[in-house]
């Protein structure tokens, strides 16, 4: 149900964006639970009497700050509590089943590419080395929570284009190659979200997102080199810190 009670809002010393925005967000505190639609924007503008970029205004703000969240031709939705992560050495499958998330994966491309200058030498790959790049679109409970793009080794994974790639690679890799993930070394930054990243994960363009690269290995063989870009309103990382006494 998304039925929200209110008068139409009137001129004044605060702009009207800023009075529906207030009660948007007395309403996700109160009474839409998560992932809750909100009304459409007609409905807002007819209910409060404002204009649709009143509208645009009050919703963008609440997304901007993780209230809630978009997903294109869908609508508007509450955000939930962030996914966190422990910074430990698992695959998104594992990740989100440890929370009591169900994980799901859609393919959007896998091909053959002659592998790029970096990958190359994460990989420790010689000029000329083939690689399979594989695209991803990961989400947990039904959610899009990030987007991947990795690059394998063909001379260690032959034919994995022809695997079912929408399992965890992790799992795959020990079970048809012999190779268990058991090293990585990953860096972490924010960015935000260009066109060709928010259509898959259902925001708008120049949202945040918390970005992953990953080069993993088996033992000392590098198997995969990644980079996964998360949505900053779904996901979270969690850290313990303790003092470097030789400082």
């Amino acid at each position: 149900m998304t039925h929200l009670d209110g008068p139409v809002l009137a001129n004044g010393a605060v702009p009207k964006h800023v009075q529906l925005r207030a009660i948007l967000l007395e309403r996700v505190e109160t009474t839409l639970a998560p992932h809750a639609a909100i009304p459409p924007e007609r409905k807002l503008m007819t209910k409060y009497g404002v204009s649709r970029s009143t509208v645009r205004e009050a919703i963008r703000q609440l997304v901007d700050e993780g209230v809630l969240y978009r997903i294109q031709g869908k609508g508007t939705f509450v955000a939930g509590e962030r996914v966190q992560s422990d910074l430990h050495l698992a695959s998104f499958t594992e990740d989100m089943r440890r929370r009591g998330l169900v994980p799901a994966t859609v393919v959007m491309g896998s091909r053959l590419i002659d592998a790029p200058l970096e990958v190359r030498a994460a990989l420790g790959l010689r000029a000329g080395a083939q690689v399979q790049q594989v695209e991803r679109l990961r989400l947990a409970g039904g959610i899009p929570m990030a987007f991947e793009r990795g690059y394998y080794p063909t001379g260690l994974l032959p034919d994995l284009g022809s695997q079912d790639l929408t399992r965890s690679l992790y799992a795959t890799f020990a079970t048809e190659y012999g190779l268990r993930i058991d090293h990585a070394e990953q860096t972490a930054w924010a960015e935000t979200a260009n066109a060709e990243l928010a259509e898959p994960l259902g925001i708008d363009v120049g949202v945040p997102l918390l970005v992953f690269l990953r080069t993993s290995s088996a033992g000392s063989t590098p198997v995969e080199h990644v980079t996964s870009w998360y949505r900053g309103d779904r996901y979270q990382i969690h850290m313990t810190l303790d003092l470097n006494h030789e400082l």
